[in-house]
């Protein structure tokens, strides 16, 4: 298998996603899922220690979150090595439970876009959101450029599709037609929901948002002792002001969803 290769893969994880042993199947009822987290203690910019993990599920459990994708960072100044993340993920797990918290811990990582076309097709698959072949991908620095758009096309030649992560980061003079560029391409998008959470009435982000570039919401958070806090629920209520039921529905639970189940064509319905 070639470092680059473009033979299309099955990126479906062998087993299933999550574990919902208490809750029941994903597949069966809503679940609340944050796609862009940096839970795992000790490894990026993420969380400091086990302590600061745990206090991350807390603030997740309290927001109604149950299933935190642990995304660390896949990037030249971060030493992550990709054979230990399911042994660091499944220490986090037991030790969530052990402590009492119910909130599952899924595969992930944020991907730096120079970084991307460099993996394996086996680590693609071992680092896409909940093992389903979708990638959340970190945009180079300064404004979405074509780079970024024959990226997405190349890791769907690769049977891998792309979670665009925080676009608000990125903003230049044609960013609206570089979301739809990339939207058309086949990309998803995903802001930071503290970001959304803070919008004002006739900021851009609503705009979007209204305009249906605005596919999912994640918390990007990085700890629970500063900066953005493990929570959803204040970005998808900002949204309902200017979002349909379905469109709300389809942002905060149907496509994460998707998403970890691995479903290959994921279009906003709208």
């Amino acid at each position: 298998m070639s470092r680059t290769g473009t033979a299309h893969l099955a990126l479906r994880s062998q087993g299933p996603a999550t574990n919902h042993r208490s809750r029941g199947s994903a597949h069966n009822r809503s679940v609340v899922i944050d796609v862009h987290c940096h839970i795992l203690p000790a490894l990026d910019d993420g969380a400091l220690d086990l302590d600061d993990s745990a206090a991350m599920a807390a603030q997740a459990a309290q927001d109604g979150i149950e299933v935190v994708c642990a995304t660390p960072h896949i990037r030249s100044d971060h030493l992550v090595r990709v054979a230990e993340l399911p042994s660091r993920r499944a220490a986090l797990q037991r030790e969530l439970e052990r402590r009492g918290l119910d909130v599952q811990i899924a595969r992930g990582a944020e991907i730096a876009q120079e970084k991307a076309a460099m993996l394996t097709d086996r680590e693609l698959r071992e680092l896409s959101l909940g093992g389903g072949g979708w990638v959340l991908i970190e945009p180079a620095p300064g404004p979405l450029g074509d780079d970024l758009c024959a990226l997405v096309d190349g890791l769907r030649l690769r049977g891998a599709r792309a979670v665009v992560a925080h676009p608000e980061r990125h903003a230049a003079a044609d960013f609206e037609d570089r979301l739809r560029e990339l939207t058309a391409r086949g990309a998803l998008i995903q802001w930071t929901a503290d970001f959304v959470a803070r919008a004002a009435a006739g900021d851009l982000v609503l705009g979007y948002a209204g305009a249906g570039l605005v596919h999912l919401l994640g918390s990007d958070a990085h700890s629970s002792r500063t900066g953005r806090p493990l929570r959803l629920a204040a970005g998808v209520a900002k949204l309902r002001a200017v979002c349909s039921s379905a469109q709300i529905a389809w942002i905060a639970q149907e496509a994460p969803r998707a998403i970890l189940d691995g479903v290959e064509a994921l279009t906003p319905p709208w």
